[in-house]
């Protein structure tokens, strides 16, 4: 039911702005991979897969809003299994061996489950139009904790054999600035 009207939303925010006589179709600013793909002259544009139409970009904004929806459900599951994954880390790191494929299998997941969210976000096609807002915002703040998990979890996973002290460090970086963009975009400020 929610995403019935968040659809609706969309799409009669979308034809709004279809009735005016110039029409934009996609946004001036763009974050790269959203540029690189789903722009004027990006990859979908230049193959002719999604050429820059209305009933297209309709299309797209429909996408955008069930990857977002994924992004999202993909980040919790992510964040349940970072506390597990925690838990389990900490007993290993107190002497509890047996756990270590436990570990070892949870971060995998962890990691594909992180990625696959991330992914999600950097390649959904772009907004219909790049709202500015001046100041700190939910959103803003949640990008800003995401170039501070994004690299964490990187080290994470490089150091989780190398550098026991790296390692541990950078999964609790990742884990507090993860729980903190969670934080940040469920609760609107």
């Amino acid at each position: 039911m929610v995403l019935y009207s968040q659809s609706n939303d969309f799409l009669n925010e979308f034809e709004s702005l279809i009735d005016n006589e110039k029409v934009q179709l996609i946004p001036d600013k763009m974050i790269f991979s959203q540029k690189l793909i789903w722009g004027e002259r990006g990859l979908l544009r230049k193959t002719g897969i999604s050429k820059l139409s209305i009933e297209n970009r309709e299309k797209e904004l429909i996408l955008r809003e069930k990857m977002l929806k994924a992004h999202q459900i993909i980040g919790y599951v992510t964040f349940a299994a970072m506390i597990a994954q925690g838990i389990i880390g900490g007993k290993l790191y107190n002497g509890e061996n047996d756990l270590y494929d436990t570990h070892k299998d949870l971060g995998n997941f962890v990691t594909a489950s992180y990625f696959v969210g991330a992914s999600l976000s950097l390649l959904a096609p772009p907004p219909l139009v790049s709202k500015e807002i001046k100041g700190l915002n939910n959103i803003r703040a949640h990008k800003i904790l995401a170039n501070l998990h994004l690299p964490a979890m990187i080290a994470t996973n490089i150091y989780s054999d190398r550098d026991r002290d790296i390692h541990k460090a950078s999964a609790y970086t990742a884990f507090a600035s993860y729980t903190l963009a969670i934080i940040a975009i469920t609760f609107n400020f």
